[in-house]
């Protein structure tokens, strides 16, 4: 029996190729630093976009997921509202393809516009090269790609 090829599905706009399996590090209720300058300084992960998952399982998510997010600190106009936001960086480690670990200091997001273009115009910190290389737009934002 010949094996069934895999199909990469439809990608959202703006995502290139397809995603390694990552450590997720950030179940929903985490809060995150924004890393753009948007407004937003502290964010919590509402939801994790095209998750599918099982009875009584919290959503979790990981480096280069797209997830909704509340501001809960931030300029006026941003506090309260839910935006879509890519996870740049998490603290919990995770094991790349040629052996080694990688691990941040924090957990950080960058908040995207319903299009999905980036809503801030600089990223602050390192971004890992997971989310860079499915977002490109991020990938050229960022001044560090580890």
């Amino acid at each position: 029996m010949a094996a069934k090829a895999k199909g990469r599905g439809l990608l959202a706009k703006g995502t290139a190729g397809y995603r390694l399996k990552i450590s997720s590090g950030l179940p929903a209720g985490s809060l995150l630093k924004c890393a753009d300058n948007s407004g937003a300084k502290i964010l919590r992960l509402v939801q994790v976009v095209k998750y599918k998952g099982r009875l009584r399982r919290v959503p979790a998510a990981a480096v280069g997921d797209m997830v909704i997010v509340s501001v809960r600190r931030g300029t006026p106009d941003m506090r309260k509202k839910l935006f879509r936001a890519v996870i740049i960086r998490q603290v919990k480690p995770y094991r790349r393809p040629e052996g080694n670990w990688v691990q941040f200091e924090d957990n950080a997001a960058v908040i995207l516009t319903p299009e999905g273009e980036m809503r801030g115009s600089e990223i602050r910190g390192p971004v890992a090269r997971e989310a860079a290389e499915r977002w490109p737009r991020i990938a050229s934002a960022s001044s560090i790609i580890v």
